[in-house]
This record gives structure tokens, sequence and C-alpha cells, in this order.
């Protein structure tokens, strides 16, 4: 639907209900019951965030992967699949006058993209730095693109 120039999106009642019950269930229990007891679709508790990027000579993907180190991140490619997987391990304790207060948090994670075309496995490369890893793919020869210009035909 459309309204004064803007569309607007309608959601079924039975979506906002569960949006609300949501965020009631997460607000009471919070931890408690990790989602993945639940079914939902995160089943290891957190799914990092990508951008995935194409020009003609490479594929550009970035995870955000904060608080994850480095050596617990792998990295591969089978087929036109890449795949990100990793590990995130956070431990965290306070002491105050009158009470200490500890928290830890772990889950494992793994993203799949597949690619839409074939790369250079002799030249991908994976770069880690401040939370987020870049992995660029240098696009196989046979398939960069290569642009044929149209010319007017003569009748």
């Amino acid at each position: 639907m459309v309204r004064n120039g803007w569309l607007v999106r309608r959601r079924h009642p039975v979506g906002r209900a569960r949006t609300e019950l949501d965020r009631v269930f997460d607000e009471t229990f919070g931890d408690f019951f990790p989602r993945r007891w639940l079914g939902a679709e995160w089943a290891n508790g957190w799914v990092p965030s990508l951008d995935v990027r194409e020009s003609d000579e490479a594929i550009v993907v970035e995870a955000e992967l904060p608080g994850v180190d480095a050596e617990k991140v792998e990295v591969s490619i089978t087929d036109d699949v890449l795949v990100i997987a990793g590990e995130k391990k956070e431990e965290r304790e306070e002491e105050r006058e009158g009470y200490r207060h500890s928290e830890r948090r772990f889950g494992s994670f793994r993203r799949t993209v597949t690619l839409p075309t074939s790369v250079d496995r002799e030249k991908v490369a994976a770069d880690y730095d401040n939370g987020v890893l870049t992995i660029r793919l240098e696009k196989s020869e046979e398939e960069v693109t290569k642009k044929i210009p149209v010319t007017l035909a003569k009748n």
C-alpha cells in the first residue's frame, strides 16, 4: 500500500504478536533459556552478519566477528560454496565491595555463501582486523566479465 508517496508494509497481526511475545520472553528470561532450545533458526545462539559485494574482478565477503579470536576462525571453499566457521568464547569477572559478578558466553557459528561464479583458489585472501573478517576471492580468468561493445547495424 502507498500512502503519501511512501510504501507502507502491513504486518500480519500474528507476526506482530509473535514479535511482542519474543521480546517479552527475552526480557523476562534472558540467557536462562537459549533460543536454540526453542528451535530458533540461529541454532548455536549467534550468527555473524555478512556483506557480500561483487565486481568484474572479484567477490568480497565481510563478516562481523566481534570478540572472536582470529585463531578460532576457519575459512574454506568447497565447489562453489564459501564456508566461514568459528567459535566465540567470552569470560568476564567483576569484583566490587560486597559482591562478585562473573559471566561466560560461548558458541560456535557457521555461515555459508554460495558463490555466483568460479574463483581462482590460489588468489583468495582473508584478513582479520578489529573484529571484521574480509575475504577477497579473485574470479577465475574464464569468469572475468568481458565487455562487448554494441555497434549500430547499418541497413
